[in-house]
């Protein structure tokens, strides 16, 4: 684009009809390049009222090849969405690698409209704004161009966009009350994009201002960027970031060998006392859940532990204290073609709980940290980094209100051997052996490694692990029982 190269802000319609069938015709090559790059695309069209965002978003749709965008406009939120994290509704319509999402209003919208209002104080929007920087880091560090532009016109501009506007029969319904409430407050309004831009413009995500006056330099200008973002992302490699991985290691006394190694597994349970507790923690249970239910608290228990561990008999003693129109069981298994083409995290995100209700996860969002890390399904780099990223998403968990379990069920290596043994001896319980568990018991000193590393990084004050001593499954369900019943009581 010659004429932004020099710093023009105007294009004439004969530049501008003389260079577009170039730039149409590029766009349209670099996308068909982009569906199997294994790229996504997020561009977020941001900036002030009457700038032409909608204008600029119907153009690119006009420019590029249908098939391949996803709009998606956020205004007011949802019943749904207000019972979730405020990123919930973000991470549900992120693109499929290969994909192009197109965001008018976006996850900085809430925010500069919070501080515009002092709903928001000025520590707490750059709070705000420090958790969008770690987002968008995740996103581009897991492949994702971000492309994010800030359409600007001047107060006196804007004021004139906004008549013109209204005073044109085809065009006036475009002009809401709130914009001109917002020309109001155009000072304040600016002062936090600028804000905004100023805290959050990264060299992975960076943001763009454009001089809106002149349409058609104001759509060729983000069609040009976006063409030479495709270009530069299509030919290298994602951005190198830096990874932050803390290793703690909280709680290790000196010469212990590791966490798991503080776990007592002679703990047992007589079948009378186990008889006994069982029936008094259900019974509390029940009470908890629908008491969370009135007080719209919802919760998210996820279990994690070796083979053979005994997950699955803990998770039925849970389900069985509550009504199933109160909770949801999600079983975790080796992702789906259409979870491999989003970040770890999106299938995990799609399943937190609305207000009020329970979402139980048999294993989790720690695959990436243990069987990944393992197996090498993801590089060093993408596990390392893992740990502050899922802190980061369990924090905003904590943030929004929900109650957060997380047990890791630990036995010994000479207990899941029994074990494995009467499943081959045992009919009804042959499908639970697998050649797989056989293979990972093979490795059994790589995943207490990466055991005892996943519950030094990620044990927090919000969100702790709770190990359980899983040798006497009696002893097991008991214990977190228990745990939850702590937790809820501790929420309510």
């Amino acid at each position: 684009m010659s004429d932004a190269a020099k710093g023009l802000t105007v294009l004439s319609k004969k530049q501008y009809e003389e260079h577009l069938p170039t730039l149409r015709a590029e766009l349209i090559q670099a996308q068909s390049e982009l569906r199997d790059s294994g790229v996504s695309v997020v561009i977020i069209i941001s900036g002030v009222d009457g700038a032409g965002k909608g204008e600029v978003v119907h153009r690119l749709s006009e420019w590029l090849d249908p098939r391949g965008i996803d709009t998606q406009a956020f205004w007011q939120l949802s019943d749904e969405e207000k019972e979730r994290p405020p990123f919930w509704r973000f991470w549900k319509i992120l693109p499929a690698r290969g994909r192009i999402t197109i965001l008018v209003g976006s996850w900085y919208t809430e925010p500069i409209v919070a501080r515009v209002y002092n709903r928001m104080s000025a520590q707490a929007y750059d709070a705000a704004l420090r958790r969008i920087v770690r987002f968008e880091q995740m996103l581009a560090q897991d492949g994702t161009l971000i492309l994010k532009v800030a359409l600007h016109l001047s107060k006196k501009d804007q004021r004139k966009r906004l008549k013109d506007l209204e005073q044109n029969p085809n065009t006036h319904w475009r002009v809401l009350p709130s914009d001109w409430t917002h020309h109001k407050l155009y000072d304040s309004f600016t002062d936090a994009a600028h804000r905004s831009i100023e805290q959050t413009s990264t060299p992975i995500a960076p943001w763009l201002t454009i001089d809106a006056n002149d349409r058609r330099y104001r759509d060729f200008a983000v069609g040009s960027t976006l063409l030479e973002c495709l270009r530069k992302r299509l030919n290298h490699s994602t951005p190198a970031t830096r990874v932050e991985a803390s290793a703690r290691y909280v709680g290790l006394k000196k010469g212990q060998a590791s966490i798991l190694g503080t776990v007592d597994l002679t703990q047992t349970l007589s079948g009378a006392r186990y008889r006994k507790q069982l029936a008094k923690y259900q019974a509390k249970l029940n009470r908890l859940i629908w008491a969370a239910s009135e007080r719209r608290i919802a919760s998210v228990i996820l279990f994690e532990g070796w083979d053979a561990a005994g997950k699955g008999s803990c998770i039925r003693r849970i389900t069985e204290a509550m009504d199933p129109r109160l909770y949801r069981l999600i079983p975790v298994a080796a992702p789906t073609d259409e979870e491999r083409v989003h970040h770890y995290l999106w299938r995990f995100w799609r399943h937190i709980p609305r207000a009020g209700r329970m979402t139980l996860f048999d294993r989790s969002w720690y695959g990436r940290v243990l069987v990944e890390r393992v197996e090498r399904f993801a590089t060093r780099a993408e596990w390392t980094r893992a740990y502050s990223e899922i802190r980061d998403f369990e924090s905003q968990l904590a943030d929004h209100g929900i109650v957060l379990a997380k047990f890791w069920i630990h036995i010994s290596k000479e207990e899941q051997l029994q074990r494995f043994k009467r499943r081959e001896e045992v009919s009804y319980k042959r499908h639970k052996i697998t050649s797989e568990d056989w293979r990972n018991r093979r490795k059994w000193p790589a995943y207490e490694t990466a055991v005892n590393d996943m519950v030094a990084e990620t044990s927090i004050a919000t969100s702790p692990w709770t190990l359980v001593a899983g040798n006497d499954k009696k002893f097991a369900r008991i214990q977190i029982l228990k745990s939850v019943c702590q937790r809820l009581e501790a929420a309510l």
